[in-house]
């Protein structure tokens, strides 16, 4: 058998090798297309993990600072402000209390010294911002404080023992008396000076002629008995005494509602719709309101004063505690009342505003009202019986008809 050559076609193997050629060309190409795609993918990939690296340090960064600024924030600032303002206004109320109170004590002539040695060391506390080492050394200041009102207090009622206290809540008919009262709140003593309306006119005497808001003249009480012929009289108001610094700008003036013997009101205009207790006295009467704006101007009065509280209402007590703190302490607590045609003021003795209030319900008062205290404190019936005391924009008094 013979077996026959085969014969290669010259163009055909051409074109084989030319497509064979083409085909890794293209695979070549679509090699170098993907590495490179590979590469840039992978270029792409780094790039975006450094951003991404990037991004995550800068918000590392940010968060610091956010957390840094959540720290200091204007509200966290603002809060450090209120609370320092808070030490400072309650510091600086506590010591002001606090002074004023030794310079009732200094106008009751008492030896202060010991307190204002303290005093300035809680200032010196309060100038370097030390408000822990400020606010206990107030706390020990207030309790000196008390126990130097209290021995004052205590060397008052022996000075009336000497006088054969009466033990007695029936109140005097006439005259000076000091007497032992008794109360569901204990015993207090009560030095009282007590006229018939019928024989004695109450009048209020003032220092100005007029309306004063700073710089007010004040007499002493016994400038005041002398000038009218009283036989008895007792601070009034409660007013600005100079020494207070919390009175700078308006020192011994006083805002409630007075008209003095002759005739003039003042405080007219702010008193309008006053609230305030009031006492007005005229002939053989003494007339007691609740608030002042119950009362117009009349002045064919012989005298008009407000003050508060009112302590008895009705032979009722009117007040029951509440309101000013001070009200709360202990001291003399001084009062104009009446129970018929018969007119009383004086001073309950170591004694709160509640206590003073109980003490006149005991004695049987119809009506009553407080009048000012502390260093203000002053009772005159042929002298001095308490006081002197500061000198004072206004004052009641006991004249003969």
């Amino acid at each position: 058998m013979t077996v026959k050559p085969v014969r290669l076609n010259p163009s055909k193997i051409k074109l084989f090798f030319k497509t064979q050629a083409i085909s890794l060309s293209v695979f070549i190409v679509l090699v170098i297309v993907l590495v490179s795609l590979t590469v840039f993918l992978a270029l792409k990939l780094k790039t975006q993990n450094s951003q991404n690296l990037t991004i995550a340090n800068q918000l590392k960064v940010t968060a610091v600072k956010l957390n840094n600024l959540q720290n200091q924030d204007q509200y966290k600032i603002n809060q450090g402000l209120k609370e320092n303002v808070k030490n400072i206004q309650t510091s600086y109320k506590s010591s002001l209390d606090l002074y004023q109170r030794i310079l009732d004590l200094k106008a009751q002539k008492q030896d202060t010294s010991d307190l204002d040695k303290e005093f300035a060391q809680s200032l010196n506390y309060l100038s370097s911002l030390n408000y822990s080492s400020a606010s206990a050394s107030l706390v020990l200041l207030s309790i000196d404080i008390k126990k130097k009102e209290d021995s004052l207090a205590v060397v008052q009622v022996p000075a009336a023992t000497t006088q054969n206290v009466t033990q007695s809540n029936t109140p005097p008919g006439s005259g000076f008396l000091v007497q032992s009262v008794a109360t569901d709140n204990g015993n207090f003593t009560v030095y009282i000076v007590a006229a018939d309306l019928n024989s004695t006119k109450v009048i209020v005497d003032t220092a100005s002629d007029g309306d004063c808001g700073n710089n007010c003249p004040t007499l002493s009480l016994s400038d005041y008995i002398g000038r009218n012929g009283a036989f008895a009289g007792i601070n009034g108001t409660f007013f600005c005494p100079a020494e207070y610094p919390s009175c700078a700008g308006k020192t011994g003036s006083f805002d409630l509602l007075v008209m003095n013997k002759n005739k003039t009101y003042f405080n007219s205009a702010n008193n309008v719709y006053s609230t305030n207790p009031a006492v007005i006295f005229t002939g053989n009467t003494a007339r007691f309101v609740g608030q002042t704006l119950e009362w117009g101007r009349d002045t064919g009065v012989d005298a008009v004063l407000s003050n508060y509280p009112l302590l008895v209402s009705g032979g009722n007590i009117a007040y029951s505690g509440g309101g000013d703190p001070k009200f709360e302490s202990k001291g003399p607590r001084g009062f104009v009342a009446a129970k018929g045609s018969t007119v009383y003021i004086g001073d309950v003795l170591n004694a709160t505003m509640q206590d003073s209030a109980k003490a006149l319900k005991a004695l049987g008062m119809d009506n009553a009202m407080n009048l000012d205290e502390g260093g203000s404190t002053a009772l005159w019936s042929g002298g001095y019986k308490l006081g002197p005391g500061r000198n004072l924009p206004n004052v009641i008094l006991f004249v003969h008809k």
